[in-house]
Order: C-alpha cells, then structure tokens, then sequence
C-alpha cells in the first residue's frame, strides 16, 4: 500500500487485530512520509488468548502512529466514514484509519442507505490523478522516500508532521460539512446525547453508544441526570470539544473497550484526563473496562457505571484505583 499510494494510486486496504500488530512500523512510515491511504480497522481482539472478536486493543496500537482516526457506531456510520474518509486523507496529506466493531458491526446485518456511484465519484474526486504532489514513479521529477534523516534534520521533520497535524481538525470539519449537504445531516468530531442538564455523563467509542443511550434513556426514566457522549473523530483527539461537553459535569464515567495495562486505566481514560486540562470544570472521571474479547454489553452494566461514579462523586463509595472492570464475573 505504500509503494501504491507513493506512486499516486488511490490507495484504500483493510485489516484486523493481529493484522495491525504486524504492520505497525509501516504505519509510522506511511504517516511520516505524508502519503494518504484508507485502512478499515475491523476492531478485533488481540492475542493471547486468541480471541478473533471485538474490542479496540488493535485501533489502540494505531493511536500515537500519526494517522487519522473515525470511530463508527453501526454499518450507515462505517460506509458514511469510508466515503469521507478517502477525501479528508488526500486534502491532509496523512493515512486515515475508520474503525468498526468486528462481528458486531461487521458481520451483522442493517439496513444501509447507498449513496450512487456518480455521487460518491463527484465527492471524493477523480481517481485518474496522482494523489500526492511528487509521485514516485514520476521520471521527470525523480524523488525519494524515507530517506535517512540525521540527527541534525529529524526533530524538524518531526516538528513539521506535528504542525501539519494540527490542520488536521479544519480539514475534517470541512468535509464533514461538505458531506452533510449531500446526506442531510452534518458530522461532528463527537455526538452528544442528553447532556445539556447532565450531571454525570458516560464516554464510549464504537457500537457500544447505542447501548449507553439506552442506559441513559432507563435512567433518565428514574430521575437521573445523565448524558452520553460518543467519539467519533479519534485522532486528532477533540480534546476542546470534550472539554466544553463536560463542562457542567461532576462525574464521568469512561468506558474503554481496552486496557493500556500499566496500572493507570485505559487508553481513553488519558484522553479524556488530558482535554479536561481546557476547562476551568473538574468533574470526578472514573475508568470502566468493558467488552474485551467480544463480550456484549447490556445496558443495566453501564447503568451500574453511572451508578458507581455518582457514588463516588457524593462520597458514598471510595476508590484506591482509577480503573475497574465492569463485567468480570465472580
């Protein structure tokens, strides 16, 4: 795919759990040398024990690599992600990875609204024109890619990519927007559900939110205060837009489909400590670990989360770790 996108082919690829752990160094390669590519993460579950379904730990590996991240709730969102995605890599000049839960929005059957090949082709452009600004098999301006860089050069090719990446979030809103006119509705880097009086608000990524509106729905049927947020721009991580959706906030609770394993929580959990440093609100935010290996999740289990962070944020219950799992079995 690198050599392909380098030599300006439209490049788009798919993979899964080990399949990403493989490829790994050739994701920091594809991101530093600015050459746009579509991988689809079918987020599977990494070995051992060997596990072919769903949790984020693939999509977590890919998180420091430099390339785009969309997070996709169900089958409209993935193929609406795809589409977008071709696009917000070419104009970027950066790789792009839309995630979708393996199996369970994989493998399930829904109903999806098809856009016609003529207007998916007049969105994302012809495809007969080189991708990148100095192709490699271009004779008559001959470059090279991943060249050595010493020490003398690294930090400012480095400084560079980081700059760039920052344009990253206009870039998106931008062809979010664009693409909302052609389907009726507009993209955002998060959704929020129920949160404009919400006390305590639950954060998750993937096809769990359908499961957390429902939590919401039943406790909100019982007097409960309570919002949902769903991530759908990962990377650049939207840390402002969260910090502005949690500002009324006094607890949070963090669903991670993954665990970093380094005794702190998982790797949403840092994301969402990290936004909080734009906003004046310090809210009590408390980590769940959930869905690993496939497990479903029911929504009377994270209705137990927003009642385990209520507790604590009332000093009712006490905590010695950041971080729990939510649905180990005793």
């Amino acid at each position: 795919c690198i050599g392909a996108a380098a030599a300006g082919a439209r490049t788009i690829t798919a993979s899964a759990g080990p399949g990403i752990a493989y490829m790994v160094e050739n994701l920091y390669v594809a991101s530093g040398m600015r050459i746009p590519i579509v991988l689809l993460d079918v987020n599977r579950a990494l070995s051992a024990p060997l596990s072919i379904h769903c949790d984020h730990a693939d999509s977590m590996l890919t998180r420091d690599t430099s390339w785009i991240s969309l997070f996709s709730e169900n089958a409209q969102e993935a193929y609406h992600n795809i589409i977008m995605a071709v696009k917000i890599s070419e104009k970027a000049m950066f790789p792009i990875i839309v995630n979708y839960d393996g199996y369970i929005v994989s493998h399930s059957i829904e109903d999806v609204e098809m856009l016609d090949d003529e207007t998916v082709r007049n969105f994302v452009g012809p495809s007969d024109i080189h991708r990148i600004p100095y192709p490699l098999l271009d004779v008559e301006k001959p470059v090279t890619y991943g060249a050595t860089a010493q020490p003398d050069y690294y930090t400012e090719c480095k400084y560079q990519q980081h700059v760039d990446f920052l344009k990253v979030y206009d870039i998106v809103k931008e062809v979010f927007a664009e693409f909302g006119e052609i389907i009726g509705k507009t993209y955002d880097f998060i959704e929020e559900y129920k949160t404009e009086d919400a006390e305590y608000i639950g954060i998750s990524m993937g096809s769990s939110f359908g499961t957390l509106k429902d939590a919401v729905d039943r406790l909100r049927e019982q007097g409960k205060k309570v919002g949902a947020i769903k991530i759908r721009l990962y990377r650049p991580f939207p840390a402002k837009e969260i910090a502005q959706a949690l500002s009324k906030a006094k607890g949070v609770a963090v669903l991670d489909r993954a665990d970093s394993f380094d005794g702190i929580g998982g790797p949403l959990l840092k994301d969402i400590v990290t936004a909080m440093m734009w906003s004046e609100n310090k809210p009590l935010i408390h980590n769940f670990i959930y869905g690993l290996g496939g497990r479903e999740v029911h929504e009377e289990e994270f209705m137990k989360a927003f009642d385990r962070v209520e507790r604590l944020e009332k000093g009712i219950d006490t905590r010695d770790s950041f971080v729990e799992y939510l649905q180990v079995r005793e």
